[in-house]
């Protein structure tokens, strides 16, 4: 029985693959959602990346541990779009604003774990490497 509750909890914190939990952010409600906020991101339970949203749709990018990347996004056909200075191919996502925080869908893997944003701060990234201090 106690097998059985802690699957049903853990399905319970996690929607299920595909599943959608409402109508997609539009560009405009994920400005408003994440402007002037650092949000702290995990993927199936395990801590993934913190991402720093600045004004003027600007961002600053690390997975856990790894050095800091400049970025910025846009929209583009319903999907929230960012690009990195090292990297200059798009990373789109669908973001959604839940009771549990924003969760995004990378486009092209519905049935991969989503993105959950577990914990925000107005504070600045603490970046490692060569961006110190950004």
């Amino acid at each position: 029985m106690r097998k059985a509750a802690a699957l049903l909890s853990l399905c319970l914190a996690f929607p299920a693959a595909g599943a959608e939990p409402g109508p997609p952010m539009t560009a405009a409600e994920f400005d408003a959602a994440t402007v002037g906020r650092t949000l702290y991101y995990n993927s199936g339970g395990l801590s993934y990346g913190v991402e720093q949203y600045l004004p003027g749709r600007k961002v600053i990018w690390a997975f856990l541990g790894d050095d800091c990347r400049k970025g910025e996004w846009y929209e583009d056909s319903g999907f929230i779009c960012f690009v990195y200075e090292d990297n200059p191919d798009p990373q789109c996502w669908t973001f959604f604003d839940t009771e549990d925080g924003l969760l995004a869908r990378f486009r092209g893997d519905p049935f991969g774990l989503p993105l959950i944003a577990v914990e925000e701060s107005p504070e600045p990234m603490a970046c490692l490497g060569p961006n110190v201090g950004v």
